[in-house]
C-alpha cells in the first residue's frame, strides 16, 4: 500500500488573498513504513515574502527567485503523488493552497477524499491535547530537534513517523499504548494476528492412572485448602 506523507510552506494563510506555496515536501510510505522515494521543491512565487511568513520558514524572495515556478513542477508533483493517498497535518490549508495553484494553470485538482489529517486523527486520539506536529512529536519520543524553521520535507518526514504512531506504532493492531491509558485493546483483532501467526491444530494431554495416583496423593497432604473454604 503507498500512501504519501505531504506539507508545504507559503507566504501566506489564503490564495485567494494573493499568497502562494513556495515549497513542496514529499515522503512516500509503503505498506506503513517511510521509503527513501521522496519529492521536494523550492517554487519561486512570483511576489514578496512576508516578514510573518519569512519568521516560519526562513525562506526569502531573494532565495526562492531562481527557484521554478509553480506551472513547470506541476506535472513532475502530479506524477509522483498519483492517486496515493496524501497524509496531511491540517490538510485543508494544504489542499487549499495546492488545488489553487493546481487550477489556476489548467491542472486537474485534487480530490479531498485523497487527504487523510493526521491532526483529526490526532485530536480524536487524545482528545484535548495539544496536537501540533512538534506536540506529537514529543509524545512519541520522534527527534525533532532539527526542525529550527518549518520545512515542507523535513515536516514531511516528521509526520509520516508521527502517522505511523498514530496507527498503532510498531504494535499496530494492539493498541497498547501505555500513554494516558484510553487505548483499549481490539480483541478481534489479536485473535485474528494469533489465528494467523499461530495456526495450531487441537492437541490432547491425556492423563494415565499413575499421574492421577500421584495428583490424588498431593491434594490430601494440602493442609486448608483454599477451594475448601466458605
Amino acid at each position: 500500500m503507498r500512501e504519501i506523507a505531504l506539507d508545504t510552506e507559503t507566504t501566506g494563510f489564503k490564495p485567494e488573498e494573493g499568497h502562494r506555496l513556495v515549497e513542496i515536501g514529499c515522503v512516500e510510505i509503503i505498506n506503513q513504513l517511510p521509503t527513501e522515494n521522496k519529492f521536494h521543491q523550492y517554487i519561486n512565487p512570483c511576489r514578496d515574502m512576508p516578514d510573518e511568513a519569512f519568521r516560519v520558514h526562513g525562506l526569502s524572495e531573494e532565495y526562492l527567485k531562481d527557484f521554478p515556478k509553480f506551472e513547470e513542477i506541476a506535472q513532475s508533483f502530479i506524477d509522483f503523488i498519483g492517486d496515493s493517498p496524501l497524509v496531511i497535518h491540517n490538510a485543508a490549508f494544504d489542499m487549499t493552497f495546492l488545488n489553487f495553484e493546481l487550477n489556476q494553470f489548467g491542472f486537474k485538482k485534487i480530490p479531498l477524499e485523497q487527504a487523510i489529517d493526521t491532526l483529526i486523527m490526532a485530536r480524536t486520539k487524545f482528545p484535548g491535547s495539544p496536537a501540533n506536529l512538534d506536540a506529537l512529536c514529543r509524545r512519541f519520543d520522534i527527534d525533532n530537534t532539527d526542525r529550527t524553521l518549518h520545512g515542507a520535507l523535513l515536516d514531511a518526514e516528521l509526520l509520516s513517523e508521527v502517522y505511523l504512531e498514530l496507527l498503532g506504532g510498531r504494535q499496530r493492531g494492539l493498541s497498547l499504548s501505555a500513554d494516558d491509558g484510553s487505548d483499549d485493546v481490539d480483541i478481534s483483532i489479536l485473535k485474528s494476528e494469533i489465528k494467523h501467526h499461530y495456526n495450531l491444530e487441537k492437541r490432547s494431554f491425556p492423563v494415565n492412572d499413575a499421574e492421577l495416583e500421584l495428583h490424588k496423593k498431593m491434594l490430601e497432604n494440602l493442609k486448608d485448602p483454599l477451594w475448601n473454604k466458605s
